[in-house]
């Protein structure tokens, strides 16, 4: 027999045991909360829009918060570098699709879509193409033999490939590449003819920065793919990237406009690379949080108002992994989570348009 005091003490460790089996179960229920009720994705999805984020490859291979958050907040990704050319085909004659393959892995199991970035791109080439003395012919062929093979790899796995990036230079000129010079302008052209040979249902865009409102970058981006409509080329759609800061935001109306005119030569938008940059701004942390919530706010309110606005990607989500502390060394606090995943201002901001009804 047991002492009074025995069971007294074996009735407390049930009582902790089975609180313990419960805090678990709770924990390890995906997206039955209220959390997941009201996530940026689920509002999306109600609201008929993609809602995406960049991925960064280490990130989502060592950090479970950073997964977690991912599949929580957001139904599309976009890889940060692992599909582009340099990571994809290190050597002229080996590809690697391990790094990308994860990311697409991750998408599928948690029912996300992927965008794909970048098939043509004068950054990120490998070694042996920008040291290479190559032919007209032979560059031809390489940069067929690429697409074919990475779209032809992901085929029906990924909704969208930005085939071209960044093809207008600072000037509103066609960029000076590796691809102008040795090709000519026809290699924007066939790299969309090509990418849709490799797989016919892929949505296929043309992707920049700094056209998103009315200016002469966003009329000689306009110009080039109303050419490429004329001519029969299968375009789908514009990416806008939206790198912008608390002083260099596009007016809202201005990108209604350049989204409008877009759609009237049947072309889609998809806003790709946004993050709001406070370091030029002024005022305390909260006010510059607080203008960086307008921005969010107002722009993803102007793709909602346009019927052809049908994604809303930003550049990374946490401000941990973001890029912009690298690129302009200064820090930095461009996206909608902090360095510790909490939500700031402009996640809250975003929902709010996101719960309005149409």
């Amino acid at each position: 027999m047991f002492s009074l005091t025995q069971r007294r003490r074996f009735k407390t460790f049930l009582f902790l045991a089975a609180t313990t089996v419960l805090i678990v179960v709770l924990l390890s229920i995906p997206q039955s909360s209220h959390t997941a009720v009201t996530s940026l994705r689920s509002l999306a999805q109600n609201r008929g829009i993609v809602i995406g984020a960049a991925v960064a490859i280490d990130a989502l291979r060592n950090e479970p918060v950073y997964r977690e958050v991912l599949a929580r907040e957001f139904s599309s990704l976009t890889a940060e570098n692992v599909m582009k050319f340099r990571f994809l085909h290190p050597k002229r004659d080996r590809y690697d699709f391990t790094d990308a393959d994860t990311l697409v892995t991750f998408a599928e199991d948690n029912k996300m879509k992927v965008r794909g970035h970048t098939l043509v791109w004068h950054i990120e080439l490998p070694q042996w193409l920008t040291e290479g003395k190559f032919t007209r012919q032979q560059l031809l062929q390489i940069l067929r033999d690429h697409i074919y093979t990475v779209v032809g790899h992901y085929r029906g796995k990924v909704f969208a490939w930005d085939v071209v990036n960044e093809g207008i230079g600072d000037n509103n000129a066609l960029r000076d590449t590796i691809w102008l010079r040795g090709i000519g302008p026809e290699y924007i052209d066939l790299a969309f003819r090509w990418a849709q040979e490799a797989d016919p249902k892929a949505r296929l865009f043309y992707n920049d920065y700094g056209g998103e409102g009315l200016g002469a970058k966003s009329d000689a981006i306009y110009n080039l793919v109303r050419g490429m409509v004329q001519r029969g080329v299968p375009i789908h759609g514009v990416g806008l990237q939206m790198h912008v800061g608390l002083n260099n935001a596009p007016p809202p109306a201005d990108v209604a406009a350049n989204i409008q005119r877009l759609a009237a030569l049947g072309l889609d938008v998809h806003i790709t690379e946004m993050d709001v940059q406070i370091q030029n701004g002024t005022g305390t942390q909260a006010e510059r949080f607080a203008a960086q919530a307008k921005i969010y706010r107002d722009l993803l309110g102007v793709c909602l108002s346009q019927g052809n606005c049908q994604a809303f990607v930003l550049w990374g989500f946490t401000d941990k992994h973001s890029w912009i502390p690298w690129f302009t060394k200064k820090p930095d606090a461009a996206l909608i989570f902090d360095n510790f995943y909490r939500p700031k201002p402009a996640y809250n901001a975003l929902k709010e348009v996101l719960r309005q009804r149409r």
